[in-house]
């Protein structure tokens, strides 16, 4: 592995771009990214996982108890009911034999909790994903070329768990899960070595999903500054392993995917999202939640497994809400 400069994020990130761009993979057109790789033979090869019928879903609540605390106007959601069994029972609703109903509302930014970050969310140097100008692409109507509509119908297919967390991280925490502790550089080495020891494979198609533990951290002890804090995530080294692998997606249970701070001794913001989303086209997942899932893995020992996460079609969006199902 290249020794990184941590004195200039600019050309680092540069570089990566360049060595690792799918830009014209798929074609001028392209609006998927690396969701090309799971095609229909992967999601056959996923349906066969399921064993058991065991459910988990890997999201966290949507309510005001979430981490968000008002950074570039990210709010928590707010839920409004707009009829309830009040105005049923006093009769105020206007409906014919005793018939009543409730309705609700929600209002709240599409990235404050379990998501999808399309490939809208991020440009480099004014470049959204395969080269297109970032102005012409993302306006004040959305997305106008790659909005996360279009990856709706495909997310199906093979999760795989990466419990780093347990085989890295502390035992004695997260009633021994484990846990890395923030500022935690997870490296192409640290992912090599957890799926050896969970016994499986990551390649093409797949949808990976990685756990640090620092999720479970914070609703042991606190939202804290789960939102934009330090933490442990993906090592900007990684972006090599993340083009290599040829996998479909990537989620992990912290705010940002990447290790905060960032890994460069000079200013920099979320470098390996400059590279892996308007470069290589990945889609990436935060915020996620699989501690439920992860102890089912651990106990027996299968960590692969059907999941599908299919964002909400919000026409022109740049990133979407959603409640992964991983089945076993």
């Amino acid at each position: 592995m290249t020794a990184l400069d941590r004195t200039d994020p600019e050309a680092e990130i540069a570089k990566a771009a360049q060595a690792y761009s799918n830009w014209g993979r798929w074609g001028a057109d392209d609006v998927l990214g690396t969701v090309n790789f799971l095609t229909a033979d992967k999601r056959v090869e996923a349906a066969r996982l399921v064993r058991r019928g065991v459910s988990f879903s890997l999201s966290q609540r949507f309510d005001t108890d979430g981490p968000q605390k008002g950074w570039r106007r990210r709010t928590n959601p707010v839920h409004t009911m707009t009829d309830t069994g009040t105005d049923a029972a006093l009769g105020n609703q206007g409906f014919p034999h005793g018939i009543g109903g409730a309705d609700d509302v929600i209002a709240m930014p599409l990235q404050c909790s379990t998501q999808w970050d399309g490939l809208g969310h991020i440009f480099d140097r004014g470049l959204a994903w395969n080269g297109r100008a970032a102005e012409k692409t993302v306006t004040s109507d959305g997305d106008l070329v790659t909005g996360i509509e279009h990856l709706a119908p495909h997310i199906t297919g093979r999760g795989v768990l990466l419990d780093v967390g347990r085989v890295f991280g502390d035992p004695g925490l997260g009633d021994g899960h484990g846990e890395l502790p923030d500022g935690f550089a997870i490296t192409e080495e640290h992912l090599t070595a957890t799926a050896a020891a969970h016994g499986v494979t990551v390649g093409r198609g797949d949808l990976v999903v990685v756990r640090t533990g620092q999720y479970a951290r914070t609703r042991r002890e606190g939202w804290g500054d789960y939102a934009g804090g330090d933490a442990p995530g993906l090592s900007f080294t990684t972006a090599g392993w993340l083009h290599r692998s040829e996998i479909a997606a990537i989620a992990t249970d912290t705010w940002g995917f990447e290790v905060r701070p960032n890994e460069f001794d000079v200013p920099a913001f979320q470098p390996l999202h400059q590279v892996v989303i308007p470069n290589i086209g990945l889609l990436v997942g935060e915020m996620w939640n699989p501690e439920e899932l992860a102890a089912d893995c651990a106990a027996d020992g299968v960590y692969e497994f059907l999941l599908t996460a299919a964002p909400l079609p919000i026409t022109g969006a740049v990133g979407s809400p959603v409640n992964p199902i991983a089945v076993k």
